[in-house]
């Protein structure tokens, strides 16, 4: 077995993803899976297009791409506002893009009509993050210069909220995008088909809530962790350990707590006061932070980290002295799942879904 190593259950993470979509479909808000976490990994793009997905999301347009030539045909949207630099890409390889710039979408007006096709976009409305997003009071005129452009539909309005400041999604500013989708619908006289109202942090607001204009929820943490970001807390119905992360012991010994020497600064310019807790079993993992943010992972009980550099985690245990060659498992929150899929240093091993054979 190589090791550091993540175990993806696919079974458990098509359970979240169906569990989510229906339950939501009954309050009529279709869930449209990101698969930025993922990077776009083919063999999850099919795990949530099995689950009853009919549109992908991801904020790179590589990852889309790779969606695309792996033969899966369904839309996909680009949840990033496009950059300039990449704008035949976004029209080659998305649907759909979510938008804030009236340049950037007269751009991909001309890009599209160059490539004799036609791209749909989704505005996005500032509710409070301070992310990206039109400021509510200018979405009128900001529709009014883009509703004409040649080869761009309109199919909706969108917002954006925790991922920076952490703002709650609720009937407030819900409210709030939902008037504005009135608002647009009888100045311009069309009709939208998506009011998108966010993410993972909005699952637990849609599920409890009455019905309202929005329709639409951009998902990824919820259905891989099973939990939602605002205050990490489990969603009921969810499999929460659909992705584990395990490490090989490659030190073990007694040591003492305090350094020793003259101290300066770490490798990553830190400084840390160390109190002397006299000696301690510790044990050194080969994983680091060139692999993973230490930060999200979830220590096993008797376990504890108490520091990392590029490629060493020290932890300390509170039961046994750990073994050479023992392996350890943690699980992980969306900021580790993210950077460790990032990682070329980890290896990765999909479990399929019963009866649905992987690579």
């Amino acid at each position: 077995m190589n090791y550091p190593r993540l175990d993806i259950d696919c079974e458990k993470i098509y359970h979240n993803a169906e569990f989510l979509i229906n339950q939501l479909s009954l309050k009529n808000i279709s869930v449209t899976p990101v698969t930025k976490a993922f990077l776009g990994h083919p063999i999850i793009a099919q795990v949530l297009v099995d689950a009853g997905a009919t549109m992908l999301a991801d904020s790179r347009i590589e990852n889309l791409q790779k969606i695309t030539e792996s033969g899966i045909s369904i839309p996909k949207m680009l949840i990033r506002t496009p950059m300039l630099s990449e704008l035949a890409t976004v029209i080659k390889y998305s649907d759909m893009s979510l938008n804030s710039e009236v340049e950037v979408i007269q751009r991909l007006s001309h890009v599209a009509e160059q490539q004799n096709c036609r791209h749909d976009i989704i505005v996005m409305v500032e509710l409070g993050d301070l992310r990206e997003g039109v400021m509510p009071n200018r979405v009128i005129d900001f529709i009014r210069e883009i509703i004409s452009l040649p080869n761009i539909t309109l199919k909706g309005i969108g917002a954006n909220l925790a991922c920076r400041y952490g703002v709650s999604p609720d009937n407030q500013n819900m409210k709030v995008l939902s008037d504005l989708a009135d608002g647009i619908e009888a100045i311009f006289g069309i009709s939208l088909e998506i009011i998108s109202g966010g993410n993972s942090a909005s699952v637990n607001w849609a599920l409890k809530t009455g019905l309202t204009r929005v329709n639409n929820l951009r998902i990824g943490e919820a259905i891989f962790l099973g939990c939602e970001p605002l205050e990490h807390k489990n969603i009921k119905g969810l499999y929460t350990d659909a992705i584990s992360l395990t490490a090989e012991v490659i030190e073990s010994k007694i040591k003492p707590t305090l350094p020793w020497g003259n101290r300066g600064l770490n490798a990553f310019g830190e400084k840390e006061s160390v109190p002397d807790r006299g000696s301690v079993s510790q044990a050194i993992l080969a994983l680091g932070r060139q692999d993973i943010c230490v930060s999200g992972l979830k220590v096993p009980d008797g376990i504890k980290i108490t520091s990392s550099t590029s490629d060493h985690l020290v932890i300390e245990s509170s039961q046994k002295p750990l073994l050479i060659g023992e392996a350890v498992t943690f699980s992980l929150d969306y900021s580790a799942l993210l950077s460790s899929m990032s990682s070329r240093y980890i290896y990765k091993y999909f479990k399929a879904p019963k009866g649905r054979r992987r690579e």
